[in-house]
This record gives C-alpha cells, structure tokens and sequence, in this order.
C-alpha cells in the first residue's frame, strides 16, 4: 500500500520543477493540484480521484501519465499566439 506522502513524492519527482499539493477529501477521494512554486500559477487540478485505485506503484504511474496528458493538453499552457 502507497502513502499519500509516497503518492505525493512520486508525483512531485515526474513534475519538478512544479509544485504539487495532494489532499484527501472527507469521501477518500484525492486532489491533487500542480502550479508554479514562485508565482503560484496553477496548471492543473484533478479532483475526484478514487485512493483505492492507487495502491501500487504501477497504477500510479498511470495516474502520472494521465495527469502529464492532462497538463499537455491545457490550452493554458500552450496559449494561442497573438495575431
């Protein structure tokens, strides 16, 4: 079984150098949210997902490759150009 300090860390090292911020809600769902350690931009918020699901290390690496689509695909991230 994976912490949520083991969780937070794997997600941390696959995203640096942004920061992460992983919490539990009172349904034992998790959130985790990426941004910007200086200027405190998020990039993405992922709500909802099931704890019971992320029990060894290769679902988690699921759960980061899904996030790391997620973060490419932000039309945040890669704004349109200024005509």
């Amino acid at each position: 079984m994976i912490t949520l300090a083991q969780l937070r860390m794997l997600i941390e090292r696959s995203f640096s150098p942004l920061a992460c911020e992983c919490s539990i809600t009172g349904n034992h769902s998790l959130t985790v949210k990426l941004y910007h350690p200086v200027s405190g931009q998020v990039d993405l918020v992922v709500s909802g997902l099931n704890l019971s699901r992320l029990q060894t290390t290769e679902s988690v690496a699921a759960l980061i490759e899904e996030l790391r689509y997620e973060l490419d695909s932000n039309s945040l991230q890669h704004p349109d150009p200024v005509m």
